[in-house]
């Protein structure tokens, strides 16, 4: 029988092949098998974490500390030779004494500094949410139909510059009430803004998928859901972000008109008491709501996803 095969030549070459591929077979598993055998027996190792950037965090704490800290010894040099503006520390005694017992209530005319906060945003949130519920809607309109746009846009830039406390004795005349009138104030004031970021926003839609929407036969409902707002977006809240700081800031000049309870008409109150350290404070406070007002739509608007 061998020497049959050695006799055959076609036979010893098809075996001199198969001894190769053989041989390099084993080659092949005798390497990849220690690399799989240390691949599972060696645990996954996790990317190491970065490390925290103190630096950055500390550029972002101290130079609004240092800002304060600027202003307050501007304010202690103007003040240290007396007069009748308060020094910082008699305006910081004031406030801890006034924030010790802020929900306070010794009559209608007379309650704490935070029952007043809360009036003055309860009224903010009523006008600024009739003005979204209205000035959102029309924005998409006037944007979106050329006819509305050219009937409504002259009587828009007529209205918007007038002063909102102009708007404050047609509010009074209509509802015969100072609440009712103050929210007409501020819906009045924080209207235009949502109104004029809205069109501008559907008007910058692409005209290509507008094209598409008519192709596909689209309904206006489906047009305005699902191509408008979602490119809107970010116009719209750039108006209500602006809306709600115009409302803010109008709320404590109307509060000071009409009077009742409100963070405005509560530093009218502390000025006929000639009471400067609590105006201090109530400027203060104002800020710091305004800017949280603000800090919340950032919020929201960070939410979405624009693209």
């Amino acid at each position: 029988m061998v020497s049959a095969v050695f006799h055959s030549p076609q036979r010893a070459s098809q075996l001199l092949r198969e001894a190769k591929a053989l041989a390099a077979a084993s080659a092949t598993l005798s390497q990849a098998l220690p690399v799989a055998v240390a691949t599972a027996s060696t645990p996954a190792v996790r990317p190491a974490r970065e490390p925290f950037d103190w630096g950055q965090l500390m550029g972002q704490i101290i130079p609004p500390l240092v800002g304060m800290a600027l202003l307050v010894a501007i304010w202690g040099m103007l003040t240290q030779k007396g007069g009748p503006f308060p020094t910082p520390a008699a305006t910081f005694d004031a406030a801890v004494k006034l924030f010790a017992h802020p929900f306070y209530e010794n009559g209608p005319n007379d309650q704490g500094i935070g029952w007043n906060i809360l009036f003055s945003l309860q009224r903010v949130a009523v006008g600024f949410g009739l003005a979204a519920v209205v000035g959102i809607p029309l924005g998409f309109v006037i944007g979106r139909f050329t006819l509305l746009n050219r009937m409504l846009s002259p009587l828009i830039s007529l209205l918007k510059p007038v002063s909102p406390l102009a708007w404050l004795p047609i509010g009074l005349l209509v509802f015969k009430s100072a609440n009712p009138a103050a929210i007409w104030t501020i819906f009045i004031c924080s209207i235009w803004p949502m109104v004029i970021n809205t069109a501008v926003g559907v008007q910058r839609v692409p005209e290509d998928y507008l094209n598409v929407a008519r192709v596909l036969k689209l309904s206006e409902w489906k047009i305005a859901t699902r191509i408008l707002l979602p490119s809107v977006m970010p116009y719209m809240l750039t108006g209500m972000r602006l809306s709600v700081g115009t409302a803010w800031l109008v709320i404590v000049a109307a509060e000071m008109l009409t009077g009742g309870v409100g963070i405005g008409f509560w530093v009218w109150d502390e000025w006929n008491n000639l009471n400067v350290a609590h105006i201090i404070i109530a400027i203060f406070v104002i800020g710091i709501v305004g800017l949280l007002l603000e800090w919340a739509l950032m919020a929201v608007a960070k939410r979405f996803d624009y693209s």
